[in-house]
């Protein structure tokens, strides 16, 4: 595969990895649990550097789609599976409009059925964005973050929905819109609404948590949209 042309946009080099990955995966050339590519051979293999294919790898490591062992290697996660990745044409502001129905009415099943690992994942989530460097890493683990939310639920269905919608903020259009309006100021905001939700789930408050919820996303689309 000659890339020469680059520099490419991060979010099409995220999404050329995740697409090669996705083809291995259903080519049957991986399977569940076994070991992907090197960060060198990717890197060679795209002609992107190092930094580049690292990201992206971080990216797909905050999903649960792949795990990372020091001195080991890059290995498939034992789900096998990817976030769906087929919505080419799903705006980001269709996105929101979902989220705002279906992410509130998450909280009642998550203070029911969330183990105290599940709450360890929103709080390594939690950590991480507020730890990252940049606005990047800040997108991965807040996508993280909602993912482990609705994990949580531990309702498949919402699971499958909530892989098309990391998906959806894959596409390049995403990635300009939150570049433009996310402020480091407004970064601060989100965080700490994050804190709110999380707290409110731990304390097995639904009302608080479902407040909570919607309060950030109407932020969010707020500042995407100047509604």
């Amino acid at each position: 595969m000659n890339t020469s042309h680059r520099p490419h946009p991060p979010s099409d080099s995220n999404e050329q990895i995740r697409r090669f990955f996705m083809e291995a995966v259903a080519q049957g050339r991986v399977v569940a649990g076994g070991q992907l590519p090197t960060e060198r051979s990717l890197a060679q293999h795209f002609n992107y550097p190092r930094h580049t294919i690292r990201k992206a790898l971080a990216q797909l490591e905050a999903e649960g789609v792949i795990q990372r062992q020091v001195g080991r290697g890059t290995f498939l996660a034992e789900s096998g599976g990817f976030p769906v990745n087929s919505l080419s044409h799903t705006s980001p502001a269709e996105l929101m409009e979902a989220r705002l129905r279906l992410e509130p009415a998450m909280a009642e099943l998550i203070v029911t059925h969330a183990t105290p690992a599940d709450f360890e994942r929103m709080e390594t989530c939690l950590a991480r964005a507020e730890q990252g460097a940049g606005l990047d890493q800040f997108e991965i683990w807040d996508a993280a973050l909602h993912q482990a939310m609705a994990a949580a639920t531990h309702n498949q269905f919402i699971i499958r929905v909530f892989d098309m919608a990391t998906a959806v903020r894959h596409q390049t259009e995403w990635g300009k819109l939150k570049d433009r309006v996310v402020t480091p100021e407004r970064r601060l905001q989100y965080q700490a609404q994050h804190r709110s939700i999380v707290q409110a789930l731990k304390a097995r408050d639904g009302e608080r948590a479902r407040d909570a919820i919607l309060i950030h996303l109407e932020h969010a689309r707020r500042n995407l949209f100047n509604y």
